[in-house]
């Protein structure tokens, strides 16, 4: 399991032997089954996340319905909103697939930045891209029709569609269900030429 671990992070960084070694002591790898509830609303967390494998899924329950807001997959990080200012949470996280991750909270990074301050850089790097990322999925989905965002969603994360149910697929899209049915439905017509 480390192996795929430092895998993951060589895609930002080469460990030396002794990173590794501080890393595998941390005892930070968890393993979750489907299903896991990492973190409900009203709850405090100050854990923050890195998907070694897996799906996790950030939603909001608003009168019963989920409201899906984010999916984040392998190598990529998730710091809910209330581990960094303390507040309880407003969201739930939840596993999508059996998933392994790294869970880390600030008081330890803060060690292991201090040991080893190329991790420090490699935080900055991973939390650049992850805002980079964000703010562009936002801007597209606040331009973009439903139809729209689930071609996104098919180029540029197809994953998603195989991985992902499709009640929460619809929810982060932004659709029913239903919506979303006739929106693959459509796509799938072949194009009648004239």
């Amino acid at each position: 399991m480390t192996d795929q671990i430092f895998a993951c992070l060589a895609q930002f960084i080469t460990l030396t032997a002794e990173e590794k070694q501080a890393l595998t002591d941390l005892d930070i790898i968890k393993s979750y089954p489907k299903g896991a509830i990492l973190l409900r609303a009203d709850q405090r967390s100050t854990d923050e996340y890195f998907v070694v494998k897996g799906c996790i899924r950030c939603y909001y329950l608003l009168e019963g319905d989920e409201k899906t807001t984010a999916f984040y997959t392998e190598s990529e990080s998730f710091a809910p909103l209330c581990a960094v200012t303390g507040a309880p949470s407003t969201h739930y996280v939840g596993c999508v697939e059996d998933s392994i991750l790294l869970v880390s909270d600030p008081g330890m990074e803060q060690q292991m930045f201090a040991r080893f301050p190329r991790f420090e850089t490699l935080c900055r790097v991973m939390v650049e891209k992850l805002l980079a990322n964000q703010q562009a999925s936002f801007d597209l989905f606040k331009i973009s029709s439903p139809q729209q965002r689930y071609q996104h969603l098919l180029q540029t994360r197809p994953d998603l569609v195989q991985r992902v149910p499709q009640y929460q697929l619809a929810s982060f899209l932004g659709v029913t269900p239903e919506s979303l049915s006739r929106i693959r439905k459509r796509l799938a017509q072949p194009v009648a030429l004239g």
